[in-house]
């Protein structure tokens, strides 16, 4: 039968799945969602721009430093609730600090990824993310996933191996660093959907926030050097950028079903183009463009598949 107006209320509580939510949509919400989401996106390619600026002066333990801790006051404001103060007591604490290490592990590996390819090339390979999530979401969440999604994940991999094209030239480092980043970043997605079922997501993002500063505070101070006028004024940039490109994104995410936004993060691939040509005078190759043209067809096949699955869902609802 239909979803049922009670059942429209269930299913629109903060902190329940993000497919769930995406059964009732707000168009206007949705909108205004999806403009925010495209705000957010260019503010993360920003940050890939600044951390390849950064990492040619400064330790990469200190960059990722400075990014925790503008992000702290973020989730501050997030988790806090009038009446009630921070929302940080989690049901899956052993699982919060689990994920928020996974989280800070993968982030410099990007950064170090970024240091050595082209901006472009590292999001190539980093688009294939979602598609890791759906096999990933087979043998840790037991989620049944048909074989329509099963060949978009293939598929992709393809991409993957026309980009890496092994046995044909010398992979650098920074793709199969990219690469462990991105296994990395789906097992972080898996994560955050167990943790989901039982904390709200400002809570999540308060012990990413905390756990990645707290962490880094105990080994980065060795590592730091001075910055020089430019890097000072970097690092600002890279501490406002980054705070609020998190903050969009959740609000984003908010306002629009997680299904709605996803399609629109392969923005990035382009972005990073533009952006590593003017600044850094990097293009991808035609191998690199063809892959990833691949994996993000792929990934918006199965993004289709999954919402096609959500609302047969809502449907036996």
């Amino acid at each position: 039968m239909g979803v049922t107006q009670r059942q429209k209320q269930r299913v629109t509580r903060p902190g329940q799945n993000s497919i769930a939510m995406s059964l009732t949509p707000d168009p206007a919400s949705t909108h205004r969602g999806v403009v925010i989401a495209l705000m957010a996106i260019a503010m993360f390619g920003t940050i890939d721009v600044l951390n390849k600026l950064l990492t040619q002066h400064l330790p990469i333990l200190q960059i990722l430093w400075i990014r925790f801790l503008a992000f702290v006051p973020i989730a501050l404001m997030l988790a806090w609730r009038p009446g009630v103060g921070f929302l940080w007591r989690s049901r899956r604490p052993f699982l919060q600090l689990l994920r928020s290490v996974i989280f800070v592990v993968e982030m410099g590996m990007f950064i170090a990824a970024v240091k050595l390819i082209p901006l472009a090339d590292m999001q190539a390979v980093a688009s294939a993310a979602p598609l890791v999530v759906v096999a990933l979401s087979v043998p840790i969440l037991k989620e049944p996933v048909g074989w329509r999604r099963w060949s978009a994940v293939g598929v992709g991999f393809v991409g993957m191996l026309i980009i890496l094209r092994p046995g044909f030239h010398d992979i650098n480092a920074g793709i199969w660093l990219t690469l462990a980043a991105t296994i990395l970043w789906g097992f972080y997605q898996i994560l955050l959907r167990i943790v989901g079922r039982d904390d709200a997501a400002a809570t999540s993002a308060l012990w990413m926030a905390v756990v990645g500063a707290a962490g880094l505070s105990l080994v980065a101070p060795f590592e730091c050097v001075t910055p020089d006028a430019t890097g000072w004024a970097l690092l600002a940039a890279l501490g406002l950028v980054g705070s609020l490109a998190h903050f969009a994104w959740s609000r984003a995410m908010v306002l629009a079903p997680a299904a709605a936004l996803q399609p629109f993060t392969y923005l990035l691939i382009v972005y990073a183009t533009v952006t590593g040509w003017l600044i850094f005078g990097d293009l991808p190759d035609r191998w690199t463009i063809a892959g990833a043209a691949l994996i993000v067809c792929s990934g918006l096949y199965a993004f289709h598949r999954e919402r096609v699955r959500a609302r047969e869902r809502g449907q036996r609802t």
